[in-house]
């Protein structure tokens, strides 16, 4: 990879002030972007550890996670609330996970809502919590013996299309049946409505991939449905609907909830299609998983894309470079993020996995493509006590300030709405803050700057950063308190409110040494 050239990095180290309020250019340390980490689930990848441990342990272990990736500045998680058919959560419509409970159809004990209880973790922590679901996949294997009677298959037998490597086998929902459409929609709806997610978020698993002499039998779903179209493109439009549909759905329940897809890194090879990347994919999105992301982004029916990109930036067949290249090429309409193989560190074929700044590096190579404002990382457990060195250069250097993502592309407003200051007091060692409620009442964190000797604030320069401070919207204050040693000698802050939608508002400035009394 080529080094940016001194002159750029002093370039971007210029920060404009509050006053003049414009966009920075390049910037080293950017103050918007996207910032997460997959919490796989299935087959406890990530979390619980072990399915049969304690709901105390189980808690713990998602705080460890929690707090390593707040430590890293990192501002959402992507967390697996549903991978085969199950769910994560109570309901009516899928069974509880093996994963959680260690029997698929068996409640936690002591009984809780996991998911309420995650999220509130992650917004008390300033984390976007990103609803992760695979919508197809319903088994991991073809033990039926192990499914609850609950599930989906015992239910709509006629629904599952076995399919896989022999001995690998799998049951999926036929994505070419309208119920089939209806139900997972349905899942989709009871989440957005019942919970304060951030996103709804579907990863690569659409179509299951392709293997070799094997044959996903959907031909009786096609020959009722399809109009003249060949399989593949009818395929193509069973997933396109579905993931419209989705948008649709979600937008209609909570405008401010975003629905992404983490699609595989590769939409078709250029040797098939001179619109493709100049790579060498074994499989590709449009020919063997019949899903097409720029179909979603020309639709405008997804809020943001994340292909995981999981190569090294040199890799022979499929390089990181080329493929970013090619993805802030063809991405539109969207937010665009990038996703990152933080799991094949030190374990993997390709040597330069064992080079502690090959993520650094794709960071770096991320960030001078303007149209792509972040990344995420699979998986969770790859920087929980794992891999120090890396994490630390992360910490040290690419993430060491914080970041705010970015707004839903959509409901992208000035931030007209300012957190009006009602009373501002100082005790002995603390500040104490109160607000005026806006007219939304949609506000998700204050965000608290600061600066020492009198440097000027400046919103967008995120080391000015103190705090993001979660806000519960049905409260009838908005409060906030702050220790004066985390302010040292600083004579003023300033204060933004960062709405459901990832606005950001104007600065409210106070000046430390003006008290404002309640009347």
């Amino acid at each position: 990879m080529n080094k940016i050239p001194l002159f750029l990095v002093l370039i971007s180290l210029i920060l404009f002030s509050f006053s003049n309020g414009n966009a920075q250019e390049k910037i080293i340390f950017p103050k918007n972007e996207f910032r997460a980490v997959w919490i796989a689930t299935v087959v406890n990848i990530d979390w619980p550890k072990m399915s049969t441990d304690s709901v105390a342990k189980h808690k713990a272990d998602f705080i460890e996670i929690l707090d390593n990736y707040k430590k890293l500045n990192y501002n959402a998680v992507i967390v697996q609330i549903r991978s085969v058919g199950d769910a994560f959560y109570p309901t009516q419509l899928a069974p509880w996970s093996r994963y959680l409970t260690g029997k698929e159809g068996q409640a936690p004990n002591p009984n809780y809502d996991p998911l309420a209880w995650m999220i509130e973790q992650a917004h008390q922590r300033g984390f976007e919590f990103h609803a992760w679901l695979n919508p197809y996949r319903a088994t991991f294997d073809t033990k039926i013996e192990t499914l609850s009677k609950d599930h989906d298959f015992f239910k709509h037998r006629d629904w599952m299309i076995k399919y896989g490597e022999t001995g690998k086998e799998k049951y999926y929902y036929n994505p070419g049946l309208p119920e089939v459409q209806s139900h997972l929609t349905a899942v989709v709806e009871e989440v957005v409505k019942n919970y304060d997610i951030d996103a709804i978020h579907f990863d690569d698993y659409f179509y299951p991939y392709r293997v070799t002499g094997k044959i996903f039998n959907d031909s009786v779903s096609f020959k009722k449905y399809s109009y003249k179209q060949t399989l593949e493109d009818w395929r193509r439009n069973n997933v396109n609907t579905f993931v419209k549909n989705i948008y649709f759905s979600v937008k209609r329940l909570k405008p401010w909830v975003q629905f992404g897809i983490s699609p595989f890194g590769v939409w078709r090879n250029k040797s098939v299609d001179p619109k493709g990347s100049d790579t060498q994919a074994g499989q590709t999105n449009y020919d063997d998983l019949f899903a097409d992301p720029l179909a979603w982004m020309e639709g405008k029916y997804i809020d943001y894309i994340l292909p995981q990109l999981y190569w090294s930036i040199d890799h022979k067949t499929a390089s990181y470079s080329k493929l970013i290249k090619w993805w802030a090429d063809n991405s539109s309409n969207v937010n665009v993020y990038i996703g990152n193989g933080s799991y094949k560190i030190k374990s993997d074929s390709d040597k330069k996995w064992f080079v502690p700044g090959e993520i650094p590096n794709q960071i770096d190579l991320t960030r001078t493509f303007p149209n792509i404002q972040g990344n995420a990382y699979f998986s969770a457990k790859a920087f929980v006590n794992n891999n120090k060195d890396v994490a630390t250069l992360l910490e040290n250097n690419q993430y060491k300030y914080p970041a705010i993502p970015l707004p839903v592309p959509s409901n992208i407003k000035t931030g007209n709405e300012r957190p009006l200051l009602e009373t501002f007091e100082k005790e002995e060692n603390s500040y104490h803050f109160s607000f005026k409620k806006t007219q939304s009442n949609l506000i998700r964190y204050i965000v608290v700057y600061s600066t020492e000797n009198n440097t000027a604030l400046d919103r967008n320069n995120p080391s000015q950063i103190i705090e993001k401070v979660f806000i519960d919207a049905k409260s009838e204050s908005i409060k906030y308190c702050i220790s004066k040693d985390k302010l040292k000698d600083s004579k003023k802050v300033a204060f933004t409110f960062i709405d459901f939608y990832g606005n950001e508002s104007v600065p409210e400035i106070v000046h430390l040494h003006n008290e404002i009394k309640p009347n």
